[in-house]
C-alpha cells in the first residue's frame, strides 16, 4: 500500500518542521500561529466547556458534546493527544464531533495539563478525576451510567488505556468499551515499526523521545505500566477495546501487541489498521476529514455491538 492524498500532503506541509529540537514554549508558540481547521458536523444538539476540580483542588476543563435527541446518551470520556505536551480540546475537537454524531453519544474532552510543567502522573491523574466526575454525573449530563466509555488518540490513546487499568484496579466504574486510536503503548522506541517508520512520515523517533523524556522525570518510570500499559502484568480486567492503527506510524508495532496480550487475557479486543495513513491523522481535519469520520464510525459500531437500544 502506498501513502493516502492527505498523508502525501500533510507530509509536504510539515516537513522541515522539527519540534524535538526546540524547547516546548517554542514548539507550542510555533503550532499557534496554524489555525485549526474547524469542521461543521450534523447531529449534535450542544457543545459547551465548564470547569471541574481534581484531586489538587485545582481546575480544569471538560468540552461537553451532545448529541440530537431525547437521551439518556451513552458517554465516551475523550483524551486527546499531542504527546503529553501539546494538545487541548480545540486540538480534537473536529474528531470529538464526529465521534459524538456517529455513535449518538455524549463525548467529554478532557483539557488535563501537560507536560513538562505537569509531568507524570499529573496528566493520567487529571484524566482519571475527569472520568470519575463523568461517572458521578451521568444524570447531569443525560448520560446512561451503563454504558461509559474511554477513548483517546496517541497520547490519549495511552491516557484512556492506563484509565481503564486504574478503574479496573481501583474498583471504579465499570467501563464498557475503550477505543485506542494509534496510542502511545510502550516507551522503548525499539520495533521494527519504530525502524521503518521513525523519519518522516509525521511522528519520528526522535519526537517520541522529546515527547517521553518531559512527560517522564524519572528514567525508571518507563517500566511503570502507568506509563507503558504494554508492559502491565495483568490485563484480563481490560474492558473489551478497539485499536486502530495507521498503517505508516512509528507506534503500529506496539498497538500489534497490546492486541496480542489482550487476546491471551481473554479480552475482547480489535485491531483495525487503516491503510496508507500516518499518526495525527485523526487531529488534522484540512487533510483527513473523511478518514476521522470513518474511524469514528468503526468505533461507534464496536461499541454499539453488545449494547443493543
Amino acid at each position: 500500500m502506498t501513502l493516502t492524498k492527505g498523508s502525501l500532503a500533510y507530509i509536504e506541509e510539515y516537513k522541515g518542521v522539527q519540534y524535538y529540537e526546540q524547547t516546548p514554549e517554542e514548539a507550542r508558540a510555533e503550532r499557534a500561529t496554524s489555525p485549526i481547521h474547524q469542521v461543521t458536523v450534523e447531529g449534535i444538539s450542544k457543545i459547551e466547556d465548564r470547569l471541574i476540580t481534581v484531586t489538587d483542588g485545582e481546575q480544569i476543563s471538560v468540552r461537553i458534546y451532545t448529541p440530537e435527541g431525547n437521551g439518556p446518551f451513552p458517554v465516551i470520556v475523550y483524551f486527546h493527544g499531542g504527546g503529553w505536551v501539546f494538545g487541548n480540546p480545540d486540538y480534537a475537537d473536529g474528531g470529538c464531533r464526529y465521534l459524538t454524531a456517529s455513535a449518538k453519544s455524549i463525548v467529554v474532552s478532557v483539557d488535563y495539563r501537560l507536560a513538562p510543567e505537569y509531568p507524570f502522573p499529573t496528566p493520567v491523574q487529571d484524566s482519571y478525576d475527569a472520568f470519575l466526575w463523568v461517572a458521578e454525573n451521568t444524570t447531569l449530563l443525560n448520560g446512561d451510567s451503563t454504558k461509559l466509555y474511554v477513548a483517546g488518540d496517541s497520547a490519549g490513546g495511552n491516557i484512556a488505556a492506563v484509565v481503564s487499568h486504574w478503574s479496573a484496579e481501583k474498583g471504579g466504574p465499570k467501563i464498557t468499551a475503550q477505543a485506542l486510536i494509534y496510542p502511545v503503548l510502550n516507551v522503548n522506541f525499539n520495533t521494527a515499526s519504530y525502524e521503518k517508520f521513525g523519519i518522516g512520515y509525521g511522528l519520528d523517533r526522535d519526537g517520541m523521545i522529546w515527547f517521553a523524556n518531559h512527560y517522564i522525570k524519572d528514567s525508571k518510570e518507563k517500566i511503570n505500566p502507568s506509563i507503558s500499559p504494554l508492559i502491565a502484568q495483568d490485563l484480563h480486567k481490560t474492558p473489551r477495546t478497539i485499536l486502530i492503527a495507521a498503517e505508516y506510524d512509528v507506534l503500529l508495532d506496539e498497538g500489534i501487541a497490546y492486541v496480542t496480550r489482550l487476546h491471551e487475557a481473554d479480552v475482547e479486543a480489535k485491531h483495525i489498521m487503516l491503510p496508507g495513513l500516518i499518526h495525527s491523522y485523526f487531529s488534522k481535519m484540512e487533510f483527513f476529514e473523511q478518514d476521522t469520520k470513518k474511524t469514528s464510525e468503526l468505533i461507534a459500531e464496536f461499541f454499539e455491538k453488545k449494547n443493543p437500544e
